[in-house]
């Protein structure tokens, strides 16, 4: 043990932050710490009826010493000191208005309550109509179209329409933004005490998926495009960054300040941040022709291939970007705006009664009845699948969209939401989720077929997140419609996973990402093989789930 090596993998999600603390030598997960961010589960910064999710930074810095903190009170004094290098994962696009010193606006008193000087979530759809200038803009300005490496149409949980959003509504936020900067970039900033925003070593994952970066026109998309989206965007881009890099390469050494709140040494590697699916996709061992699915609240699809002398560009993704994923392969991003959140969402509908009646009872004391309610509302979504088993294909009678967050791909359209055709007097829970379970996997294969339908070679199906981990019925009926076994990885924390992959390059521990990945990357616990009679059935379910999606999108995005 005393020369055994050792990374933590940070993993900055939605509702939490975990640490987890890897051996180099073999990938084996040593400890782990989950903390919630205090302000967002007390629902601070939220209006979900106006798609707005905003996370203070405060949230982000205190979760992530109490974690990391957490993860090595698990360990001894001879691990604490064989660390080696950090890697950093966080949701995106999740962007923050800085200060000239790199400050978040957030952090400044003037500011500390105000949503918009926060980091705006990945989740946050406030920027749709800014998203639509974006897109109207590229390709009617007569120049180059800037979105074309981010599958030719640009959208609303990005970059720059989460700026340009900010800028049209606050004036003060406006004025005192010298910077913005990515969640994926700040973390290790701050972790190396080099957040001066010409300083910080921008991931060149979160460029170019998010903000329209690309080599071919010298990074982001120069002034004249910007301001002719909107003259409030003039002279931001000399005030952001020109170079970007991949997350093998070191952001910096940790400094004196996050040491001692770690009780670590200053000699461990911070390696530079990427988005959380990315890195998911590398602890599950992506490579060319294996499509990684990260199924969580949202889904996210990740896939690599080779470079190629030419430009061959998949129209409707969430791009592709030369070393998002690996270094010198091209990587893509597609997914689901909402996966997991389908089927908490039907749970709330089902609580409804548990939360506004049970509750509230006199018949029994408080007590007992917040206990009743918390056990039945555990409870719904096992039992409810539990029913789903016994109910076959194409039995429910129905059909369901599962845009229910919008849309993010094929072709990303936020406004849109989602549907359930074919409700009857017998319709019941179980076939109603069930429906919804395989909209979800109906989407999957839209994007799936997009990706074919361009040329990408997908041969092998992995699935990561906790939908993967903890529903056997939605992994059946993925791969049933799919047509294609779905591997799940073994690893329950494969994106933390992924991220202590690259912290080990970062620290020279190995000498590329998939050297790495062939010593610490997850296995499979389970393998789903599609069920013949199931396919044909969804074969035809599938065409109507695109025959209703075609027939109801203009009526959907305008309700």
């Amino acid at each position: 043990m005393a020369d055994e090596k050792y990374i933590i993998g940070l993993d900055f999600g939605t509702d939490t932050v975990r640490a987890l603390l890897v051996n180099a030598e073999n990938g084996r997960e040593v400890a782990t710490a989950v903390q919630a961010y205090k302000r967002w589960n007390k629902s601070k910064y939220i209006d979900a009826a106006k798609n707005m999710f905003r996370h203070h930074p405060l949230d982000y810095l205190e979760s992530m010493q109490e974690a990391v903190n957490s993860c090595l009170n698990q360990v001894s004094e001879v691990v604490t000191k064989n660390i080696v290098g950090i890697g950093v994962d966080t949701t995106g696009s999740t962007p923050a208005p800085v200060d000239i010193k790199g400050n978040v606006l957030a952090l400044k008193d003037k500011f500390k309550d105000n949503p918009n000087a926060m980091f705006v979530l990945w989740k946050d759809h406030t920027a749709t109509e800014e998203a639509g200038l974006i897109n109207e803009t590229a390709k009617n300005w007569g120049g180059v179209n800037y979105t074309k490496f981010s599958g030719g149409i640009y959208s609303s949980e990005w970059f720059f329409s989460k700026i340009l959003h900010i800028f049209r509504i606050d004036k003060d936020v406006r004025e005192a933004a010298y910077s913005w900067v990515e969640l994926a970039d700040w973390i290790p900033a701050v972790l190396t005490g080099n957040t001066l925003p010409k300083d910080i070593k921008r991931s060149r994952c979160a460029a170019g998926h998010k903000a329209m970066w690309n080599s071919q026109w010298d990074g982001l998309p120069p002034d004249e495009f910007l301001t002719a989206v909107d003259p409030l965007l003039s002279g931001l881009r000399d005030r952001l960054y020109t170079q970007t890099f991949t997350s093998d390469i070191k952001a910096g050494n940790l400094s004196k300040e996050w040491a001692k709140k770690f009780g670590l040494h200053q000699d461990i590697a911070v390696a530079i941040g990427a988005f959380d699916a990315h890195m998911g996709a590398v602890g599950a061992n992506v490579r060319p022709g294996v499509f990684v699915k990260i199924t969580g609240t949202s889904c996210c699809d990740m896939a690599v291939g080779p470079k190629q002398k030419e430009d061959v560009l998949i129209g409707g993704i969430c791009g592709q970007v030369d070393g998002s994923i690996i270094p010198d392969m091209i990587g893509y991003e597609a997914g689901q705006s909402s996966f997991g959140d389908v089927y908490a969402w039907f749970k709330d509908i089902l609580s409804w009664p548990l939360k506004e009646l049970l509750e509230k009872t006199k018949e029994v004391d408080k007590d007992t009845a917040k206990k009743l309610s918390a056990e039945v509302q555990d409870k719904i979504i096992p039992e409810i699948e539990r029913q789903c088993e016994f109910i076959k294909p194409e039995e429910s009678g129905l059909i369901a969209l599962d845009w229910l967050n919008g849309r993010r791909t094929p072709y990303a359209d936020q406004k849109l939401k989602g549907a359930i055709a074919g409700l009857s007097l017998g319709s019941t829970a179980p076939k109603v989720y069930r429906a919804l379970a395989e909209a979800t996997a109906f989407g999957s294969k839209a994007i799936i077929d997009r990706f074919r339908q361009d040329g990408l070679i997908i041969e092998e199906i992995t699935a990561i997140g906790g939908v993967a981990k903890k529903s056997s019925l939605v992994m059946q009926i993925l791969a049933d419609v799919l047509n294609m076994p779905v591997k799940v990885a073994d690893s329950d924390q494969a994106v933390a996973l992924g991220a202590a992959i690259f912290g080990s390059v970062a620290a020279g521990y190995y000498k590329s990402v998939e050297e790495a990945q062939k010593n610490m990357a997850s296995g499979f616990s389970t393998v789903y093989d599609p069920i013949p009679e199931n396919v044909k059935i969804y074969e035809k379910l599938y065409n109507l789930y695109i025959e209703l999606g075609s027939k109801l999108e203009d009526f959907l995005r305008h309700i």
